[in-house]
């Protein structure tokens, strides 16, 4: 078992597994993963384990979870309503070995104190409402202050999206089976999960070989770009390391491109032109940044980010419209997004862009840009961000709790990664902004449009990770005190790699 998989799978994939591998003992394989977290949990507690088992195959991983805690000693009490004789082949047999043990069911829970509490009613696949006694039971779960255990996925939870169907489990452990889901991971799935563990149930290789997104995890997910991390020599200068040029910033809003170009300037890149609709010569806190009107900063820049407090006037329509027919890598962000949705004429010319794309959008902007509700892009949030990176040939980072990372492959492909960095202390007003200007610095300096704009993901939230650790958040949380900590990150995976 390792902490967590850096590989996901969505449902069909996982069934597809489960279907070509049924000649093996996946069940009882699951079921002895979760025994042995749930003795080390068990652990000190008072009171026997509590497990809940509901009426299908993850009610199986239940009754094998407690057919060998019972076996250890450690006199699980089991719930269950369903009838032996509807379970599934696999769960029906799982139930006559808890039999065989002495093992007995109630379909109510004793009144008595318990240690560990395991949820086993429902896992992946879930697309409705609980009700009726699992939805009792579920209530009864989120009252026990002890350590509860999900199998799988929190009772409540659609694996494959993190939407929450009526009442939902609140485990303080999950352990989810053969590799992660993106649901545990984005929306509603953080809140609920807790501490995630994957088994592989010995399946890596079948993992490896489906259709997969990736985890880009706190402790390692740094990993995946130390080599894509452009190199210093001792012998370089500010025009060795890029030049990105900020468009935006109208009368009220200047603010926001500010935080862009500091983003960007302490990101590494070697110059910042700030084009600003409103008038601003200087920046106090900032004077390295080079201010520009607005059309003369593509003949500047080696990379354009377009949106930070861009307005969406005419002469910002006219600035977006230059900078998709220029021939230099371009970020889209905040009203340039806006501008883009309500233009849907200037999708074809985004889409059949030579140089890269990299657009920011949150759920609100992605909705517009697809023409969808707010409701329909975060309900199925991997979707969305494919559908958009298809629809405008983009790299897209879908912004919120669990960003999705997903880039086009060819015109019916993508790939996708789903971001674990970050807290609530994001949400607040100018860290998109910090965002854009993070990830148009590593494209200026030689980085691929997919690793730059993941890269930047992964460092924002992990910036905002070490503000809140060091005690400056969640609450109060400003865009500009992620600039800091993730100066230090980014010199400190250089010193890694390096």
């Amino acid at each position: 078992m390792t902490p967590e998989s850096s590989l996901l799978l969505r449902s069909p994939a996982l069934r597809q597994i489960e279907r070509d591998h049924a000649h093996l003992p996946l069940m009882e394989r699951a079921g002895a993963a979760a025994a042995t977290l749930a003795k080390a949990l068990q652990q000190h507690l008072d009171g026997p384990p509590l497990i809940f088992a509901g009426p299908g195959n993850n009610g199986g991983d239940s009754l094998v979870l407690a057919r060998l805690l019972k076996q250890a000693g450690l006199r699980p009490t089991l719930v269950i309503i369903a009838d032996p004789a509807t379970l599934p082949a696999d769960a029906r047999q799982a139930h006559a070995a808890w039999v065989a043990v002495g093992g007995v069911s109630h379909s109510t829970v004793p009144a008595q104190r318990y240690g560990l509490v395991a949820d086993g009613l429902f896992g992946i696949g879930l697309s409705r409402a609980i009700e009726g006694p699992y939805a009792e039971w579920i209530g009864a779960i989120n009252q026990y202050p002890g350590p509860v255990l999900a199998l799988d996925c929190p009772s409540g939870l659609n694996a494959d999206t993190g939407v929450t169907y009526g009442p939902t489990v609140r485990a303080s452990h999950t352990i989810t089976f053969i590799a992660g889901k993106p649901g545990l991971y984005t929306l509603e799935g953080p809140d609920h999960c807790g501490e995630i563990i994957t088994a592989d149930l010995g399946l890596v290789d079948a993992v490896t070989a489906a259709e997969h997104g990736r985890l880009l995890e706190r402790a390692t997910g740094y990993l995946h770009f130390l080599s894509a991390l452009p190199r210093r020599s001792l012998n370089s200068h500010k025009g060795s390391h890029g030049s990105v040029g900020i468009i935006g910033g109208a009368a009220g809003m200047a603010g926001a491109a500010l935080l862009a170009g500091r983003a960007t300037l302490k990101s590494g890149v070697g110059r910042v032109y700030v084009g600003m609709l409103d008038r601003l010569a200087l920046d106090p806190q900032q004077p390295e940044l080079m201010f520009r009107p607005a059309a003369d900063v593509f003949d500047l820049a080696t990379v354009l980010a377009v949106g930070p407090g861009l307005g969406t006037s005419p002469e910002a329509e006219a600035l977006l419209r230059r900078a998709i027919d220029s021939d230099k890598p371009l970020l889209i962000d905040a009203d340039g997004l806006n501008l883009l949705a309500v233009h849907p004429a200037l999708h074809r010319h985004v889409a059949r862009r030579s140089a890269p794309t990299l657009l920011t959008p949150h759920p609100l902007e992605a909705a517009r840009l697809l023409d969808q509700s707010l409701l329909s892009v975060q309900s199925d949030r991997v979707s969305a961000a494919q559908t958009l990176a298809r629809q405008f040939q983009a790299h897209v980072v879908l912004k919120g709790a669990g960003s999705i990372m997903a880039s086009p492959t060819n015109a019916s492909a993508t790939h996708w990664s789903v971001n674990a960095s970050g807290n609530p202390g994001l949400a607040t007003a100018g860290t998109g902004d910090v965002l854009s200007g993070m990830a148009a610095a590593l494209l200026a300096q030689g980085c691929d449009a997919s690793t730059a704009l993941t890269a930047a993901m992964h460092l924002h939230g992990l910036a905002a990770d070490d503000c809140v650790a060091a005690g400056a958040g969640p609450m109060g949380l400003t865009a500009s005190e992620l600039l800091e900590p993730a100066r230090k990150i980014l010199n400190r995976w250089l010193q890694e790699r390096d």
